[in-house]
């Protein structure tokens, strides 16, 4: 299937990156370049774009896309690792900083990614294929304790410990190894009236394993600390979530690097030494317009924040 990937709230994050001409930006999960392509076109040729992805598709996709562009530098890898990269390639104050930390229509509707119980596919959702764990191994090898912990902690799944049950119990007869398989012992720890009334019940269970194939929590506010410091001043860092653990992450970092003192309300004076490096361009996260909604149902849970450097 050819690389293909609808921007979420495309409007939003070139109004929000404040975009000017000849401007540096950093494009940290690229994907099929469609924020890099929307970026590209308002820098002009004195400008350049820095794009990441662990996934070798997307990146085959973006050389295709910009062939013809001396303007775009493409990295195969994990944005978390972006920050040593471009500081190895003596690569700094950038204009602009874009995480879209979603995963990619290409990803979930490829079955043999694995990604969607929508697909039948082989059990994997791993972003980068040259990895070793899958969803695989995760489901088939992990304990009962530590499947639990992952559901509840990374899916907030509350029905995590009837979930876990039947998946052991299937795995004792057989590995699981399908997507919709799996998707058929979720559904079996639930009341029928419940599949029926809510629907995509299976949901909570793939984006917590998926999580943990890729990582996707590990560093990530270390990380985004280290790229917000790779802005010059009056750069910006923008980030695309997709559910609240994410979501947190990004505003409770924000919040810090935009707050001055942070001592105890009671205490007389200032003793942490704690000054503000940003300020909010986003007081409450952006998301999608009604428009956007209708023409594209995966924008509904992104939310996006904005933060200067100062």
């Amino acid at each position: 299937m050819e690389f293909s990937h609808t921007p979420v709230l495309l409007e939003e994050v070139i109004a929000g990156l404040n975009i000017k001409k000849n401007g540096r930006f950093v494009d940290c999960t690229i994907g099929g370049g469609g924020h890099s392509s929307s970026i590209l076109s308002r820098v002009g040729d004195g400008g350049h774009i820095y794009g990441f992805d662990r996934d070798q598709n997307a990146i085959e996709a973006c050389q295709k896309r910009f062939a013809s562009s001396e303007t775009v530098t493409l990295f195969k890898a994990n944005f978390h690792d972006a920050p040593e990269i471009l500081k190895e390639n003596n690569l700094s104050q950038f204009d602009g900083i874009l995480i879209d930390l979603g995963v990619s229509s290409h990803q979930l509707d490829t079955a043999e990614r694995g990604f969607s119980f929508l697909h039948e596919g082989k059990l994997d959702m791993r972003m980068d294929k040259s990895q070793a764990l899958s969803a695989y191994e995760v489901v088939n090898t992990y304990s009962k304790e530590k499947l639990t912990k992952i559901l509840y902690t990374y899916g907030e799944e509350n029905n995590a410990k009837n979930i876990v049950n039947k998946i052991c119990q299937a795995r004792e007869e057989k590995p699981i190894e399908s997507t919709l398989e799996l998707k058929e012992i979720i559904e079996s720890a639930f009341p029928k009236k419940v599949i029926f009334g809510k629907g995509g019940v299976s949901k909570q269970t793939f984006q917590a394993i998926r999580i943990e194939v890729n990582g996707e929590l590990e560093g990530l506010e270390e990380a985004m600390r280290k790229l917000f410091n790779l802005l010059k001043k009056g750069g910006r860092l923008a980030v695309i979530s997709f559910h609240s653990l994410e979501d947190r992450i990004v505003k409770n970092l924000f919040k810090d690097l935009a707050t001055d003192c942070v001592c105890p309300p009671k205490t007389p004076i200032c003793i942490c030494g704690h000054h503000a490096q940003g300020k909010l361009v986003t007081r409450k996260p952006v998301t999608a317009s009604v428009e956007e909604l209708a023409a594209n149902s995966r924008s509904s849970s992104a939310k996006l924040r904005i933060i200067e450097k100062i």
